[in-house]
């Protein structure tokens, strides 16, 4: 399941999901923007997992989630906790992320 958040609630939805895994981004980062759709494509790749694209600049309380300081950031959340963060523009990098947290 792939969704973009519309309002800052990614911790109810981290709390509600088995696994998640989020991408952190700006409108204005190019990166953020070439990473989208390799970032959706592996959504519809993993269907047991709830991706979600979040505005780190409009949602500061889900950005806090991660700690995020630089975009695109990629995040695994498992059972509502942090497994994982990189920040990268490298889809080979944010494929072992998924793997990392859907291995286990």
């Amino acid at each position: 399941m792939l969704q973009e958040l519309n309002k800052d609630n990614l911790a109810e939805i981290v709390a509600g999901e088995p696994v998640v895994v989020v991408q952190y981004s700006a409108g204005w980062c190019g990166n953020c923007r070439i990473m989208k759709p390799k970032f959706k494509k592996m959504a519809t790749e993993n269907e047991n997992v709830t991706f979600i694209i979040a505005d780190a600049e409009n949602f500061p309380e889900s950005r806090k989630l991660a700690k995020v300081d630089n975009l695109p950031t990629f995040a695994t959340f498992r059972n509502g906790a942090l497994v994982n963060q990189v920040q990268t523009n490298k889809v080979e990098i944010l494929t072992d992320l998924v793997n990392e947290v859907t291995s286990n």
